[in-house]
């Protein structure tokens, strides 16, 4: 699995890479976290609010620092 964290590095962004971060430990899952904050490519995904959460290239939440339970739910 992979889970690609965009945005453009403002705090909301690096606080969605840190919940990500955590529950993928605590999960013990493996998976592959890429953080991508270069903002044409973010664009090109059709993102237009940042931090968004990709899994495996799906957009799955945009806009929003995601919960916890929100990033276990994609795990599952």
């Amino acid at each position: 699995m992979l889970i690609e964290v965009l945005g453009t590095g403002c705090s909301k962004c690096k606080a969605a890479e840190k919940v990500v971060r955590k529950v993928v430990e605590e999960s013990g899952k493996n998976v592959e976290i890429v953080k991508v904050e270069d903002l044409q490519e973010i664009v090109n995904r059709g993102v237009m609010m940042t931090p968004a959460i990709v899994v495996d290239g799906i957009v799955k939440i945009t806009g929003h620092v995601p919960s916890k339970d929100e990033i276990k739910q994609l795990l599952k």
